[in-house]
């Protein structure tokens, strides 16, 4: 129980109206309530990444076993549930049991009693907790998809952590109705974890114990003439006379701090339980004050007289509640727990007045407060100008942060004087009206009021400044329907809500219908800020031919990136950090828009193709494809420009899906990244069967097509052999029983995830053991963090060639290495750059030991280096005499990947000096990198429509393209080749000392066909006058006739393979 509460008991003793038979209904909950009966959903974890957590409360008074309890969540808006989690063990009374995401930080895994790999929630799906199938406590409402969120400012579902108010000890049992967190949870920052792991709350005591009487909402200082007030609420129709509100002068600039400066006795309570105190204008400090609500004021003046902040001791006053506002200025004080400053909420505004949410919220936080809209919205006959993170006015009525309705006012007559938009929008990036109201009067020119923007685009005829952009975004959630052409007037408040300037309606009147749009303005890219900022809110179409540059986030949000041509990574192209590699990242920033699908929902159905149809198997696209005159409205969301369609767009496809390449040889070794096969169910993988069914059809029918003698997979599950041999059973049920077998390694490593090979037995055949490269065999090589490569050395059976293949996969861009002195690169490489760069040199080294001991000198690296080849990694390798088989065969702009919408490959195919010139060709199959991920065989974040949108094709079976090798591999030559010799003429007569031309014939050939190297060894003359000269051709040479004298040429014949055959021919002086 708060302080306050305990205060409050002093408070009233002896108040005879408060007697036991007095009825306690309250305006939202009571401070004390009966022991909860089940179960209680009491904090809520939406933080970065994985950390995502719930907690679950026993407040029965005695122990629960778990196992007929169920968490089920229904994902963006889902009228079933996704996810079901059934919960384990036993959960003492008074403790929680806490379910988490297993990829958390450690503050969120160590406060778990469970854990799971399944992909939690974001902040627009629901939660029920659920025992024996019925609803015992929910959280956000099934069915309805509210966009990102539920709630707003402090007290939101998303990028948050929301944690039950002590008071509530009973579950929402419904888990369709309305949901707003404000009026059970307090808000706390994203990765708040301070708390997860125990709760407290008010239950258990006696049911007649009365409610919480607190100061519920204060406004000392409003736009105009202040409109003053206190707001205390307590039990309905309690006598509340022994209470006083008690003005603190707080300014250390006035002699009267520390004193009190007006005194407001409270009165009786209504029916509701408020009292309400309406005071003259500026009878409240605009500046620092506390507002103290007490007993026992008898006229005190001086509350602290020593100015320490602290109330003085012997002043017979009990402080039932305070609090206190400070506007900044030095040596300001505030009396009590929660002190309101200037950016205690993210504004740096002193709070004018403040409100409970929901009613009598009191932990002693200043989360328990939201400020007041300063321009009076909620007050009659004011339009304000609520933006999200405030409340509204709401002097003797219920605390809240959104109205009721429309806001009140003059009916609207269209046609009236109203504001032109480019005066709301202003020549900057924020609007000069921002915190005001006002009225526009447009045409709809985007109608996106279902799909989570609660919204349409409304534009007029101008205000004849081209500076200023005529459209604007007009957020009514709940309001009138409207269409295209639609002329609309809009009264509302004007804000600025994350980068884009929109106006919240508090009013809105359709005019007249069926009108004809505005021309759309032509625009083209490069798009700068200053141009984009100027047609914010506007129709606009991009009549270029634009390509399609990045459809990561295409199924989960819907969005495709576009660009004036395909964009490669720099270090791709160009040497890290270099000029060139920095320009061409400016250059692709500067190219490239967001054509989004006009919905903020998560997997939204249908899909939108960018032609404006459902994306089908039949109607899909590839990264590359055109798109010509893509129209729609402009807007800044999420952090960048983008184009909300309106109409469909013309798609012309220039990237066809290709054929398998054919690489040629007699030998071919594939590189396949089958990211995470796991047989482990809810791991990296697959979550349940039939999502691993479609993963492994996939996979199966790539595998199949490639028809490689050998594969070194990545990404597969490192459980002993159990996924490998899985994968080869299902490899061969399609090609062929015996046509795969595995290399039996076992488990490799420490990761989750390790490299394997697969091959034909009836091509090839594994020669001698694998081998593996570990930290024990080179400390730079750090298996803690890359994977240990895996070497295999193959012959091939035709040819009796053989080949040494080492596949990899060192440590991803992504992953965090400064445990190891490693951190991002400044360069544009990536955290763990230096960590893959030592990897490289000490795989090049590794392997120049021959680490199989089979002598065989042709090798190949293969697998995912997670480097582009510019890079360090690559660099360091090709520096030590490997050849990249890809940019020698397919060029500087190969790619195998897709990250941001720029092109690379980090799977790789190198050979040393002793394969390259077998190696016929080299290329990736681009099967995987230039298709949207909608495709894939994952469910998790689809609706039922877009799940069907699965083939068991090769075609998205990864994220990675494979890479293909070919190759003429021969066993080694150990045959000489073949030397004849024929000397012209074969004997010499008669003897008579002359001199004689001899020519030798030389004819050398070798089973290689290959071009055979002749030397000539020596000519040697012997006998009494015998002599001999040899001629620069080294085939022709003069003798002389002496009698008995013989002459003999000797040759060598060698190879290319260094074998070699010596042989002579002799010529002989005769006597006749």
């Amino acid at each position: 129980m708060t302080s306050s509460t305990r205060a409050l008991a002093a408070a009233l003793t002896g108040l005879a109206t408060l007697t036991a038979s007095l009825s306690l209904t309250t305006l939202g909950t009571p401070a004390q309530a009966a022991p909860a009966t089940d179960l209680v959903i009491s904090e809520y974890v939406e933080g970065t990444g994985n950390n995502k957590a719930l907690e679950i409360w026993n407040g029965t008074g005695a122990p629960v076993d778990l196992s007929g309890y169920q968490l089920r969540v229904a994902f963006n808006g889902a009228a079933t549930a996704n996810l079901t989690i059934d919960l384990t063990g036993q959960v003492a009374a008074g403790d929680v049991h806490v379910v988490a995401a297993s990829g958390a930080v450690a503050a969120v895994t160590g406060a778990a009693d469970q854990t799971t790999g399944a992909g939690l929630w974001n902040g627009d799906d629901a939660i029920a907790l659920v025992r024996g199938g019925a609803v015992v406590d929910s959280f956000g409402q099934r069915g309805v998809d509210p966009g990102a969120e539920w709630g707003s400012g402090p007290v939101s579902t998303q990028d948050a952590t929301l944690r039950r108010l002590p008071s509530v000890c009973e579950g929402d049992r419904t888990d369709d109705d309305a949901f707003d967190p404000a009026r059970q949870w307090q808000g706390l920052p994203v990765d708040t974890f301070d708390g997860l792991g125990s709760h407290t709350a008010d239950c258990g005591g006696d049911p007649g114990t009365p409610a919480a009487v607190v100061l519920n909402e204060f406004s000392a200082s409003t736009a105009g003439t202040d409109v003053e007030y206190l707001e205390v609420t307590g039990p309905a129709g309690a006598d509340l006379t022994g209470l006083t509100v008690l003005q603190v002068e707080g300014d250390a600039t006035s002699s009267a701090q520390g004193d009190v400066v007006s005194a407001h006795p409270v009165g009786s309570a209504d029916a509701d339980g408020r009292w309400l105190g309406e005071l003259p204008a500026n009878t409240l400090q605009n500046g620092s004050l506390s507002l103290l609500l007490v007993t026992g004021y008898t006229g005190q003046v001086t509350l602290d007289a020593d100015l320490d902040g602290t109330l003085d001791e012997g002043l017979g006053l009990e402080v039932v509640d305070s609090v206190a506002v400070l506007d900044g200025g030095a040596g300001d004080l505030g009396y009590g727990p929660t002190v309101l400053t200037p950016g205690y909420d993210g504004s740096d505004f002193t709070v004018g007045g403040a409100s409970r949410i929901p009613d009598g919220t009191d932990t002693d936080a200043t989360s328990d407060w939201v400020r007041n809209d300063f321009d009076l919205a909620g007050v009659p006959g004011q339009q304000g100008s609520l933006t999200a993170g405030e409340a509204l006015n709401t002097p003797g009525a219920e605390n809240r942060t959104t109205p009721a309705g429309p806001g009140p006012g003059e009916p609207l007559v269209c046609g009236d004087p109203r504001t032109a938009v480019g005066a709301v929008q202003g020549t900057t990036d924020t609007s000069p009206l921002a915190g005001t109201s006002t009225t526009v009067e447009g045409t709809v020119v985007g109608d996106f009021q279902t799909g989570g923007f609660d919204g349409f685009y409304l534009q007029d005829a101008g205000d004849g400044d081209e500076a200023s952009s005529d459209g604007i975004f007009v957020y009514a959630p709940g309001a009138g329907d409207v269409a295209l052409g639609d002329t609309v007037r809009v009264a509302g408040a004007v804000s600025e809500f994350r980068g884009q300037t929109q106006l919240t309606a508090t009013d809105q009147e359709v005019c007249a219908s069926g009108g004809e749009l505005p021309t759309a303005e032509q625009l083209t890219l490069p798009l700068d800020d200053a141009e984009a900022e100027r047609h914010e809110g506007m129709r606009v179409t991009f009549g270029q031919s634009l390509t399609i540059l990045e459809y990561f986030d295409y199924g989960r949000y819907g969005e495709i990136a576009l660009g004036l041509d395909r964009q490669y990574q720099p270090t791709a192209l160009f040497a890290p950090g270099s000029p060139e590699a920095e320009a061409l990242l400016a250059k692709n920033l500067a190219e490239r828009i967001t054509l989004d699908d006009g919905r903020s929902v998560q997997n939204p159905d249908p899909a939108r193709h960018p032609d404006g149809g459902e994306f089908t198997l039949e109607n899909t696209f590839r990264g590359g494809d055109l798109v010509t005159d893509a129209t729609g409205v402009l807007d800044w969301r999420f952090d960048e420009w983008r184009i909300q369609p309106t109409e469909g767009a013309e798609v012309t496809s220039t990237n066809p899906r290709p054929e398998v390449p054919e690489v040629g040889g007699t030998t071919t070794v594939a590189s396949f990244n089958v990211l995470n096969y796991f047989t482990t169910l809810g791991e990296r993988g697959a979550d349940t069967p039939e999502e691993f069914e479609r993963q492994e059809a996939k996979i199966v029918a790539a595998l199949s097509e490639m028809d490689a003698d050998v594969v070194g997979l990545i990404e597969i599950e490192n459980n002993g052999g159990q996924a490998v041999d899985t994968l080869v059973e299902a490899l061969n049920a399609e090609v062929g029983a015996g046509t795969y077998e595995s290399v039996d390694t076992g488990v490799i490593g420490t990761d989750q995830i390790t490299t394997a090979f697969i091959y034909q037995p009836a091509e090839v055949t594994p020669t001698g053991g694998f081998a593996t490269l570990t930290t024990a065999d080179d400390p730079r090589f750090l298996d803690q963090l890359n994977r240990p490569a895996l070497a295999q050395t193959f012959t091939d059976l035709g040819t009796g060639g053989a080949v040494t293949v080492a596949v990899n996969h060192l440590k991803s861009k992504g992953s965090g290495c400064e445990a190891v002195g490693d951190p991002e690169d400044p360069d544009g490489q990536g955290n763990c750059n230096g960590v893959r760069t030592e990897a490289a040199k000490a795989l090049s080294d590794w392997l120049a030991d021959d680490p199989t001991g089979t002598g065989v000198e042709e090798q190949l690296i293969i697998g995912d280096l997670n480097s582009y080849d510019h890079e360090d990694p690559i660099t360091a390798l090709e520096e030590a005499g490997w050849t990249d088989l890809l940019l020698r065969d397919q060029g500087e702009r190969a790619y195998s990947y897709v990250f941001d919408g720029m092109l690379g490959y980090l799977d790789y195919a190198l050979a040393n000096e002793a394969l390259v010139d077998q190696v016929t060709e080299a290329e990736d199959w681009r099967i995987n990198s230039d298709e949207p991920s909608l495709l894939d065989y994952d469910t998790s974040f689809k609706a039922p429509a877009q799940d069907a949108v699965f083939a068991p094709d090769p075609y998205r079976s990864s994220d990675h393209d494979p890479v293909l090798v070919g190759m003429d591999l021969q066993a080694d030559d150990v045959t000489a080749p073949e030397l004849r010799l024929t000397a012209s003429p074969a004997r010499i007569w008669p003897p008579n000392n002359k001199a004689v031309l001899v020519e030798v014939d030389v004819e050398a050939v070798d089973d290689s066909g290959e071009e055979v190297t002749v030397e000539l060894v020596s000519a040697e003359a012997e006998g009494r006058r015998a002599n001999v000269k040899t001629y620069d051709d080294e085939r022709t040479f003069r003798v002389v006739a002496a009698k008995d004298a013989v002459y003999t040429f000797t040759y060598r014949a060698t190879d290319g393979a260094g074998n070699s055959t010596t042989e002579s021919v002799t010529v002989e002086v005769t006597q006749r």
